[in-house]
């Protein structure tokens, strides 16, 4: 006696008869009319359903490691606190409470693989945290990377730290529409030369490449050489049109000073120019009131007030040009010549964030 039986082949159901002692009527009987176990299930603490791939990835995080390395990370595993796991990049917030949770409800982790049913840890976090906790990034370690952050953040291209640990001068360059200012300072934060030019053609007629060219190769005869030269980077939009003259105008004469102050870049490669965000010299010096940054006219005053008095002031005037600053200086005052205030400023910063901080 034969039963007919319906299946999916290339896209079509199809009718064929099977025997009923056939083996396969017996398949197909038992899959589609089991019935349900009236035995209650048993449950496992924190067993999750897993698939043998999972398995397999599993039984694989144990054999990454030699046995003392396994028994090094299930140590700290087993004993760190919470705070303890934290001090491991990888372990910050909730998996660090998911470890501890885990261990106080089913008890220490036997293996590497028992990570996994914690929440948050799948098979390549877990490896991820295994390494971590046998190689931790030591205090050293991120210091150096934060400072890194910080470094890309403020100043542009990128430079190694052991030339800017090296540097005995810089020349802080500021530029406008109307004029450009330097101020020169040795690693003592004395102030070797401060001065600033008019530069009042610039920005008339149809930006001639030429009349920059004479213009700023007569600026930079008259500067002194140095290690670096700084140029202020601005914060000002492409997006607002009405500033694109302005803007045009600022990255000619930034490409022009990078251009003629990169004298050996041809031969070494080596950046002598860099550029400093304005806002950060602003924050350093607390001059910021929102993303705005405030003059820093009456900084410096104080600056050039306390350079004689004070045995170690933050800024050191020469006493042979101290007189001659203040005089440049109290000329300025009702002009407010922010681009000289600026220049001094941002020579200062770059010292202290970028020069003093990198230092051990």
């Amino acid at each position: 006696m034969n039963a007919l039986s319906v299946l999916l082949a290339r896209g079509r159901w199809k009718w064929f008869p099977v025997p009923l002692g056939s083996s396969l009527f017996q398949a197909l009987h038992n899959s589609c009319c089991r019935k349900k176990s009236t035995t209650p299930k048993k449950t496992l603490p924190n067993v999750a359903f897993c698939d043998e791939s999972t398995k397999e990835s599993g039984n694989a995080v144990d054999k990454l490691f030699s046995s003392e390395q396994q028994a090094s990370i299930l140590h700290v595993l087993n004993t760190a606190s919470n705070k303890e796991l934290e001090a491991f990049k990888l372990l910050r917030g909730r998996k660090s409470i998911n470890i501890v949770e885990h261990r106080e409800k089913f008890g220490p982790f036997q293996n590497l693989e028992s990570l996994m049913n914690v929440p948050l840890f799948q098979y390549k976090t877990t490896i991820q945290v295994c390494n971590s906790i046998l190689c931790p990034e030591t205090g050293g370690k991120k210091r150096k990377s934060q400072e890194n952050r910080l470094l890309k953040k403020l100043i542009k291209p990128e430079v190694r730290r052991e030339r800017l640990k090296g540097v005995n001068s810089i020349l802080s360059i500021v530029f406008g529409t109307r004029r450009i200012a330097w101020a020169h300072l040795d690693r003592k934060l004395a102030v070797l030369d401060w001065q600033q030019n008019e530069c009042c053609q610039l920005m008339k007629g149809t930006y001639l490449s030429s009349v920059y060219l004479e213009e700023i190769s007569s600026v930079i005869s008259k500067m002194p050489k140095a290690d670096f030269y700084i140029l202020e980077k601005t914060g000002l939009s492409i997006q607002n049109s009405s500033l694109f003259p302005i803007l045009l105008h600022l990255h000619i004469m930034e490409a022009m000073l990078y251009a003629l102050l990169n004298k050996t870049f041809a031969q070494d490669g080596q950046h002598q120019v860099l550029s400093m965000n304005r806002n950060a010299v602003g924050k350093h010096f607390e001059l910021m009131v929102g993303d705005s940054r405030t003059s820093g006219k009456e900084l410096v005053k104080q600056f050039l007030s306390e350079s004689v008095p004070k045995e170690e002031p933050r800024v050191f005037f020469p006493s042979d040009k101290i007189g001659h600053y203040r005089q440049m200086f109290a000329a300025t005052e009702k002009h407010r010549i922010e681009e000289l205030y600026d220049s001094l400023l941002q020579a200062i910063a770059f010292y202290e964030l970028a020069v003093f901080d990198t230092e051990p």
